[in-house]
């Protein structure tokens, strides 16, 4: 896959950087993934982005049959703080590469899964599938989740942010009539991606395949 990086400058806030792959040859319009980093990831450096998910995968070599747009959060900031620069970076990505719009997933991991949730929660029309990674959110804002199908997922293990964070908001969703399922790791501590991504059937769920959340 390609990688490009594209930097914006926005008001108070500085340079963000974001870094977006994408298939060598494309033939049509693929999906679009917006991947969503966790608190030591901060900052406007590639290395310090690879270090964790989606864009370590990626730079490791992955293939993924998708457009996968990954911004980097400033120093300073946390996403909940980003949603009108978030909001201008998927414009783009949909002017700018040949993504089929109505399936445009949401995903990231630690502060990045607390910023999916709250995103979705601020944009529920945008996003396609929804992926939230120990993170957590205001479950008293779930009515706004109900028409995304969501899964979640969760170290049984996690001391830095605890599964009650994820059982919270998935039991909130469902009780609002939504479609959201918790996937929980025994055992697995505060890195719950690298099984969630690597191991299950996330990746291909968010690319719009009909797999067995579980």
């Amino acid at each position: 896959m390609k990688c490009e990086r594209k930097d914006y400058t926005f008001d108070k806030i500085g340079t963000m950087g974001v870094w977006v792959w994408s298939p060598e040859s494309i033939s049509e319009p693929l999906p679009c993934i917006l991947f969503l980093h966790g608190a030591g990831e901060r900052g406007l450096d590639f290395d310090t982005l690879c270090v964790q998910g989606l864009p370590k995968y990626l730079a490791a070599g992955r293939e993924i049959p998708a457009v996968v747009v990954c911004p980097q959060c400033p120093e300073g900031y946390v996403w909940d703080n980003l949603v009108f620069q978030l909001d201008q970076i998927v414009a783009d990505a949909l002017n700018d590469y040949p993504v089929d719009s109505s399936r445009v997933s949401l995903t990231g991991l630690s502060m990045g899964g607390f910023g999916a949730w709250s995103y979705a929660i601020t944009r529920p029309r945008r996003f396609f599938r929804l992926a939230p990674i120990c993170g957590g959110g205001m479950n008293w804002r779930a009515s706004a989740l109900k028409s995304i199908p969501i899964w979640a997922f969760h170290g049984q293990a996690d001391d830095d942010v605890p599964r009650v964070y994820s059982e919270v908001m998935v039991d909130a969703v469902n009780e609002q009539g939504g479609d959201a399922v918790l996937t929980q790791f025994p055992g697995v501590g505060h890195n719950s991606w690298d099984p969630a991504y690597l191991t299950t059937d996330l990746i291909p769920w968010l690319l719009g395949e009909d797999v067995e959340r579980k």
